[in-house]
């Protein structure tokens, strides 16, 4: 018996087509368009898609697109192997984040994958970036269990965790990279797993779908020059539940006692203040610097090696799960709990 894969279709350039009279990107149907995939007859999978009603270009995903995807995936979760997401190559890494969150205990592989440029189009990387990504969430092993059974995002020839990947290139067709994550698997003329790194599930407890987030939170960039008056009215936001701070460096920040006293009244105030660096590689570490202890004393917590698309879609979670009890979502930030940091 073969094994089957749920395609689910959100929107993105993947299932675009060129409107011959504007020449402008409009979504087609994609159960026609994969009917007329030669290579998917090849595949040794059996396969059934579920379309969006209207696909979503990917700048206008938002919290309730990711509780609809726990919903489908949730409600089919019997009765596929595995699944496969196609999605805007923009906020795919939120996505992917999130639903590694929202989907607790997840025993099957969720792939998100897309394209730089539309299946219809002579150089397309959709065609080799779809195939693979359902011979991989189809791909068990002899054990019966799934090769890959957490949330990942496959795109040209790289496996990758999916809260530790981000968008790199908005124009090559190896668009993201996991800068502090090995890759999963590299897939080549055969499939080279990395089985070290892949999460290793308790697959005797059931999967626990959520789908409630918290979008209380914002992103801010530290940069020389920033002003006080202007971080002063974002921090004193009534709603404001969650700070992803991007310090310079291993975690550091200028030496100003008004940015030290406007984090500390924020965080005295119950907001979870979570310090990630600006670079693309490497980890906070708030004890190697002066500057950085004094953050730690005015209440901001360490990201470690966090991407900010996995420190912005884990506050919403946390703050949604444990309303109100800061002192437990500050402490569950700074664990893995879907191998979104190193510990």
């Amino acid at each position: 018996m073969k094994n089957k894969v749920l395609l689910i279709y959100t929107g993105g350039t993947i299932g675009m087509g060129c409107n011959p009279r504007t020449g402008a990107l409009e979504p087609l149907d994609f159960n026609n368009l994969v009917s007329n995939l030669p290579e998917m007859e090849y595949l040794r999978t059996g396969i059934e898609v579920h379309q969006f009603a209207d696909p979503i270009d990917s700048s206008d995903v938002s919290p309730h697109i990711w509780g609809q995807l726990v919903q489908i995936i949730s409600s089919k979760y019997d009765s596929y192997d595995g699944f496969v997401i196609l999605h805007g190559t923009d906020t795919m890494a939120y996505t992917a984040s999130a639903l590694s969150f929202l989907l607790e205990n997840l025993t099957k592989p969720v792939i998100l994958t897309g394209s730089q440029l539309p299946l219809g189009q002579l150089r397309t990387d959709g065609k080799e970036n779809l195939v693979t990504s359902i011979e991989l969430a189809s791909a068990y092993g002899k054990d019966g269990r799934p090769m890959v059974p957490e949330v990942c995002i496959y795109f040209s020839g790289k496996l990758l965790r999916g809260n530790r990947s981000t968008k790199q290139n908005a124009d090559g067709f190896d668009a993201f990279d996991s800068f502090n994550y090995p890759h999963l698997c590299e897939a080549g003329v055969n499939f080279s797993f990395n089985r070290h790194q892949i999460l290793k599930p308790n697959f005797t407890r059931p999967l626990i779908p959520h789908i409630n987030m918290n979008p209380n939170v914002v992103v801010f960039s530290l940069f020389p020059g920033i002003q006080e008056n202007i971080v002063r009215h974002m921090l004193d936001a009534p709603e404001l539940k969650g700070i992803v701070m991007r310090s310079y460096g291993s975690g550091n920040a200028m030496h100003q006692p008004w940015l030290l006293k406007a984090l500390q009244a924020a965080s005295s105030r119950g907001v979870t203040i979570v310090n990630i660096s600006q670079c693309v590689a490497g980890r906070v570490e708030m004890s190697r610097y002066d500057t950085g202890y004094q953050l730690q004393q005015a209440g901001v917590i360490s990201g470690r090696d966090s991407t900010v698309e996995a420190a912005v879609t884990k506050l919403m979670y946390l703050h949604a799960q444990y309303q109100g009890d800061t002192e437990i979502i500050r402490k569950i930030m700074e664990i893995p709990i879907a191998g979104e940091i190193t510990a």
